[in-house]
């Protein structure tokens, strides 16, 4: 296939659209299902290099779910504890734990329902019969993966009446050197990014604290894979190997990190007896779920509790989660890694950070205020590691 015509670009009025390959080569894709659009595309392809990525560095199956161009989660595939099977609603998928691709998809796409919702998936592996299952029964766009397996793909075929968008890719593709795009009729050239991040470059550690175990090396890896196509500035939170807040697009560093450690905390919080316990009535489906946790663990809260709000969702007015308990159940974490795509201008970041757990950061460095962000790293006991290496994506 040298091209693919789109219904339209970014917008239904920018017509005519397509792909294709500037020096007449085929596409490296086959449409085996649906008519993916220019955006669809964009998140397709941003999204298979992450987990592609990931993959090539910690050896493990990945998957990521994508929205408008930024990741709202990547994750590997390690198994799920059963509090987060519950909060991922997905404690019901049989085979789940033998199906490492699975509970990568699980983690990507529970990590932030509310952003995931519609979402574009790309996994590192060929789909299985499990991960199929868990992709038929979410809200979503389409997927791109290296292969499908004949079920799982007859699976996926049934999702949005036939019309799911299911894109294989050539897994040994590789891109021209050099990539180009334009922006109001003028060309803009420049080299790709072919930087590799690797656990094995996380040596210059700065602060007093030098230990960074190797769990965690991996997680600021995956962070740094997961910034490097996600749009700046940008942030990312790392636990267990799942990217649980992704701060996208943002003008100003530290709302990056307040916006990523907001949703990390709302990751965690998810896992809390209260939530997990939610007496929920039998024909709520998850995504109203997921609107309701939102406002229960949220600052309006009465949405869903107040007298004739609380009875469109549950069989019982639920107990409040006071800001107390919240607090104190968020000061119990700890072991988060933090992942950011340039550096930190001011110590802020780093109060903000430990303030959602975060024991290990890694950034590129070269702030004139260097120093001010170390100091404020040791005063918690956080080890850090600079880079070196800015990771900008637009």
């Amino acid at each position: 296939m040298k091209e693919f015509e789109l219904k339209y670009g970014c917008n239904p009025n920018q017509k005519p659209a397509k792909i294709y390959m500037q020096n007449g080569e085929d596409l490296p894709i086959k449409i085996l299902c649906g008519k993916p659009g220019y955006i669809n595309f964009l998140d397709a392809f941003n999204a298979w290099q992450l987990v592609k990525e990931i993959k090539e560095e910690t050896g493990m199956p990945a998957a990521t779910s994508f929205k408008h161009v930024s990741p709202t989660s990547a994750a590997v595939g390690t198994v799920l504890p059963p509090a987060l099977k519950k909060a991922c609603f997905v404690e019901d998928i049989e085979g789940l734990d033998d199906s490492p691709l699975a509970c990568a998809y699980a983690r990507a796409r529970g990590t932030d329902r509310m952003s995931s919702f519609g979402d574009f998936i790309a996994l590192s592996d060929i789909c299985d019969v499990t991960t199929a299952k868990l992709i038929a029964r979410e809200v979503s766009d389409g997927i791109i993966a290296p292969g499908y397996a004949p079920e799982a793909l007859e699976i996926l075929k049934g999702k949005r009446k036939g019309n799911y968008n299911i894109i294989e890719i050539d897994s040994t593709y590789v891109p021209a050197e050099k990539e180009t795009k334009q922006v109001f009729g003028i060309t803009f050239e420049q080299g790709r990014n072919d930087y590799k991040v690797r656990q094995a470059d996380f040596t210059n550690i700065v602060t007093a604290n030098k230990e960074i175990p190797d769990a965690a090396k991996r997680d600021l890896a995956i962070a740094l894979i997961t910034l490097k196509y996600t749009q700046s500035n940008s942030v990312c939170y790392v636990k267990d190997g799942q990217a649980i807040g992704v701060g996208a697009g943002q003008q100003s560093r530290i709302h990056c990190t307040r916006l990523a450690g907001n949703k990390a905390d709302i990751w965690h919080l998810r896992q809390h007896e209260k939530v997990l316990n939610l007496p929920f009535k039998e024909d709520i489906g998850r995504p109203e779920k997921d609107n309701a946790i939102d406002a229960y663990i949220g600052e309006t809260p009465e949405d869903v509790l107040a007298d004739g709000n609380w009875q469109q969702f549950f069989t019982r007015c639920p107990a409040p989660f006071t800001a107390q308990e919240k607090r104190a159940y968020l000061d119990t974490i700890s072991g988060v890694c933090l992942g950011s795509d340039a550096f930190f201008p001011f110590g802020d970041n780093i109060q903000r950070a430990k303030r959602s757990g975060v024991s290990y950061i890694a950034e590129p460095g070269g702030s004139i205020r260097d120093d001010n962000v170390i100091a404020q790293c040791d005063a918690y006991g956080i080890a850090m590691v600079f880079t070196g290496m800015r990771l900008f994506h637009h």
